[in-house]
């Protein structure tokens, strides 16, 4: 009995050792804006005013299609103390839905009692970085000119998603302005976070696809911030995603010839990557893991191309390997798969992928925020497009010219939309596997 009491104590301390190491390795990179931050007004505010514009979004019906005057809907929800605008807020009600997003979890989220988190990283970028406290979410500032940008493509922008559901670009959830009287007048936006959830990540890149200023020093001297290493850290590693590469390398080449047709340069592919564990390794190929996994992928109600979604194939896929599917293994399981008799020991086949993929889809893991994570054999990776607000006006024209008399024969950031796009895919293609 002794011996016992004696062990007591010492699990009990094993277990708020573990914690306090959890809620240190939760917090690298993020500062708590409490009640001493220096934006802990302005974030209350936020908070405030970004509950009433979701509540008047969850007032209202929502239509799968905004009708083209919601692109350009503003309202003004006047507070004590300031004054909160929102921009096209039906539009991005109806994505926050496409996202399997509801209205109940982003207000829980971004408008919890507990306090946002300040990101820290070593980006060059002058804007504020907010983060929900569960990480979800990310609110960011941005110029009035990048707001403008945004919000008169967002037809384009929205058009592009719903033909390509499962593009890498950033998912953009909500624009605002938040007017205090004498003293601020911030735009920002709302993402959804591509390293969500970032439990087990421990390394982050930012890929350009050029080379010149592309290095970054992973050393942190201590500090507690979060390093994003570029494309010269990740030579001689490879993205090693299985027969998910084509899929992933046509994306990007989708996503990036939009960008061109946006006259956008200068956007990056964040990266990340984690070991699969066993259980997710064991689980992939389960008939229960794809019942789900197939319904988060398709929507099986109103297939984007009018003719019937690739469920056979998708399912042949992903289950050839693993044997016969009999009809009624799967029955009660909410996906109709009645007309499944897959042969022994069918293996997949590009024929099978590509009927698949001109849905312009792919199968989803079966984990959060699906959209941005892509399993590869062994890993899954974290990636997604961002910083799409830099055009290629005169000031970039100049600073191209500069730059090629600075750095002859280099590959620098500032090119043509053309030729960045072209070599942003290139890097893709020669660093995937």
């Amino acid at each position: 009995m002794e011996d016992r009491k004696a062990a007591g104590p010492s699990r009990a301390a094993r277990r708020g050792r573990w914690w306090r190491l959890r809620q240190r390795w939760r917090m690298v990179g993020v500062f708590e804006i409490n009640p001493e931050h220096e934006f802990y007004q302005l974030t209350s505010m936020i908070k405030e005013g970004m509950h009433s514009s979701i509540q008047t979004t969850m007032d209202t019906s929502g239509q799968d299609t905004p009708a083209a005057e919601q692109f350009a809907a503003e309202e003004t929800q006047t507070h004590e103390g300031f004054q909160m605008q929102t921009f096209a807020a039906s539009v991005f009600a109806q994505q926050r839905r496409s996202l399997d997003i509801t209205e109940e979890e982003y207000m829980n989220s971004l408008c919890s009692d507990q306090c946002y988190l300040q990101f820290v990283s070593n980006s060059k970028s002058k804007a504020d970085f907010f983060v929900t406290n569960d990480k979800r979410f990310f609110l960011k500032t941005q110029s009035k000119r990048e707001v403008s940008f945004l919000l008169s493509n967002l037809q384009a922008y929205m058009a592009h998603l719903e033909k390509y559901p499962h593009s890498l670009m950033v998912k953009f959830l909500g624009v605002h302005r938040i007017v205090i009287p004498n003293q601020i007048k911030k735009y920002f936006i709302v993402m959804q976070s591509v390293f969500y959830p970032d439990d087990r990540i421990n390394i982050r890149y930012d890929i350009k696809g050029c080379e010149v200023g592309r290095w970054s020093n992973p050393d942190t001297g201590g500090k507690q911030i979060i390093k994003v290493l570029k494309d010269n850290n990740f030579e001689g590693q490879t993205i090693a995603l299985g027969q998910e590469k084509s899929w992933f390398a046509h994306q990007v080449k989708v996503d990036a010839a939009f960008l061109q047709e946006l006259n956008v340069l200068d956007y990056s592919l964040l990266l990340a990557q984690q070991p699969l564990h066993r259980d997710e390794l064991d689980g992939k190929h389960s008939l229960a893991n794809l019942v789900i996994r197939t319904t988060k992928s398709l929507d099986l109600e109103d297939s984007p191309t009018g003719s019937d979604p690739p469920t056979v194939s998708l399912l042949k896929e992903t289950l050839g390997e693993e044997g016969s599917v009999q009809p009624q293994a799967a029955a009660g399981e909410g996906i109709p798969l009645q007309e499944i008799g897959c042969p022994e020991k069918e293996t997949r086949s590009d024929s099978e992928l590509q009927e698949f993929h001109e849905h312009h889809r792919r199968l989803l893991p079966n984990c959060k925020n699906s959209n941005q994570v892509i399993d590869g054999p062994e890993q899954r990776y974290f990636v997604g497009i961002i910083d799409i607000f830099t055009v290629y006006g005169w000031k970039k024209r100049l600073e191209n010219m500069w730059k090629s008399l600075r750095y002859p024969g280099r590959a620098f950031s500032t090119v043509s939309p053309a030729k960045y796009s072209r070599r942003f895919c290139q890097w893709i293609q020669d660093h995937s596997q």
